[in-house]
């Protein structure tokens, strides 16, 4: 099953239905001239044609609901499909995309497909959506949003710089040690209500935004310099000016 398939069957019924509720407001505004001018002749043709007009509408709107009624959409997401058309359209549109079936990252989006359901989650946000290239586009037009969206990269700095001290002291380290990431994050939202507004995937796209700004000092003058891991799970995937990924994992901050 292919929703483009679908989508261009129902493509002429929705015209159909288009065009003669176009034709209706037209009648109606002309029947309502006759009936209030008293030309009974020409009222009595005009609901006739309307009549003929609404006939024609049910019927396309009865085979509308009829396909709607046979789309398989529980079929449609446990085949797969549903996924295998996402990913086309992610390819086609240029929306970088990484995982496996059901989980996706669309940076800085995390996808799940809920294939019990037939329902897609955007982050935490159910999306009544069963078109993929519908689908894409919510998540293409909500990364170009948010990357024009205003940030202080110097005063994104400061703050990493702080939660960077406060780890210093937490994890016992020298200064100017490498610190993971994942650890000021934890610092930065310290408690699960503050998580949930400020997840790890929006503190990635701040990295990036910083990242991509080329600052390399914080406002008191106090340089960084991001570092990898060789150890599993810590480093932080974000993207490049250029869209290519990145696999940040620490910091540190020196004078």
């Amino acid at each position: 099953m292919n929703y483009e398939d679908f989508y261009q069957d129902l493509l002429p019924q929705q015209k159909s239905v288009k065009d003669g509720l176009a034709s209706l407001q037209k009648l109606f505004k002309t029947v309502s001239r006759e009936l209030e001018g008293g030309d009974v002749k020409n009222l009595a043709k005009d609901l006739e044609a309307m009549a003929q007009t609404v006939s024609a509408v049910a019927e396309s709107v009865d085979a509308m609901k009829t396909a709607t009624d046979g789309f398989d959409a529980k079929g449609y997401f446990e085949s797969g499909e549903f996924a295998e058309q996402m990913l086309a359209a992610c390819a086609e549109k240029g929306v970088d995309v990484r995982g496996e079936f059901p989980v996706y990252e669309m940076f800085p989006y995390r996808v799940k497909l809920d294939t019990e359901n037939q329902d897609v989650y955007l982050d935490r946000k159910k999306v009544q959506c069963m078109r993929p290239a519908s689908f894409v586009d919510i998540v293409k037009n909500g990364q170009e949003k948010l990357n024009k969206a205003s940030f202080n990269a110097v005063s994104f700095a400061g703050e990493l710089a702080d939660a960077y001290d406060m780890a210093v002291i937490k994890y016992n380290r020298q200064k100017q040690s490498d610190i993971y990431l994942t650890n000021l994050y934890k610092i930065l939202a310290p408690m699960s209500r503050f998580r949930k507004d400020y997840d790890q995937q929006s503190f990635a796209f701040d990295l990036a935004r910083l990242y991509i700004s080329g600052i390399e000092e914080t406002k008191s003058g106090r340089k960084f310099q991001f570092g990898p891991s060789r150890v599993g799970g810590k480093a932080i995937r974000i993207l490049d000016m250029e869209g290519k990924e990145q696999f940040l994992a620490t910091i540190r901050f020196f004078e």
